[in-house]
């Protein structure tokens, strides 16, 4: 569970890839570092290309730095565990289970014996899917699905929550509620939650600070504390402000940063 502190930390990070069709290597990532605390809500946002999926993927352990480290309270990450959860672009859900039992799926995992029917139902409440809970994946629509597999990471809080595009099939309306519910239940635990988007208003929403990246190959360009409280409001000149200042750090203001 997200009780016990965590420090993530990106040490001197480089991530090369080599292609398949040729001798060229891609430089996906070079020189990050940065440090990461329980109770903050990182959003990471850039062009496409910049390396922010990498980033994620190598904090879950599903591939290795090529230079340097990443490491979680002083430990190097070596793989995948449970005190991280993940949360794909496109919904991972498996296809043999009902909604209700892809969501309690993380919990069984874990070893958590009691409670379990009261949270799945709270979860399926927070996605509106509650009539929805012995339909299987191939019948939810691609909006739907992703929001059971949402939940499903959510609901057996890790210590650190790694989300990528998490929103990102939802219509406008949906995402927006979606956005609070996911703060409303990151604030009970406050564990570290590391977001992909390419939202620039939710990054700036949601987060507790913004890692802007850049592009050849992926770097940090800056790091912008959001010093507001929650609930925000969207049409504040200190919002409009945070965009204005990320948009300009991406040549996209109209002005130089």
């Amino acid at each position: 569970m997200a009780d016990a502190r965590v420090t993530l930390k990106l040490e001197n990070i480089g991530k090369s890839f080599a292609k398949v069709e040729s001798d060229e290597v891609i430089h996906a990532l070079h020189n990050i570092n940065v440090t990461m605390e329980s109770g903050e809500f990182i959003s990471l946002v850039g062009p496409s290309g910049c390396g922010k999926s990498t980033i994620l993927r190598l904090v879950a352990g599903l591939i290795t730095p090529t230079l340097g480290k990443v490491s979680v309270n002083g430990k190097e990450i070596d793989g995948p565990a449970p005190d991280r959860g993940m949360v794909f672009q496109k919904p991972t859900l498996f296809p043999w289970l009902t909604v209700e039992k892809n969501i309690a799926f993380s919990l069984e995992m874990r070893g958590v014996k009691k409670g379990n029917e009261d949270k799945v139902r709270r979860m399926l409440k927070v996605i509106g899917l509650e009539s929805f809970k012995d339909d299987y994946p191939a019948q939810l629509s691609g909006g739907m699905a992703q929001r059971v597999a949402l939940v499903r990471s959510l609901i057996s809080e890790p210590e650190i929550l790694l989300m990528d595009e998490p929103l990102g099939a939802l219509d406008a309306f949906t995402r927006m509620h979606m956005q609070d519910e996911i703060l409303n239940i990151w604030a009970e635990k406050r564990q570290l939650a590391l977001m992909v988007t390419h939202d620039i208003d939710e990054a700036i929403y949601m987060g507790t600070r913004v890692l802007v990246m850049d592009v050849n190959p992926g770097h940090i360009i800056a790091d912008i504390k959001i010093d507001e409280s929650f609930p925000r409001d969207r049409s504040s000149a200190s919002f409009v402000k945070y965009r204005n200042d990320i948009l300009n750090k991406l040549h996209f203001g109209g002005k130089k940063a």
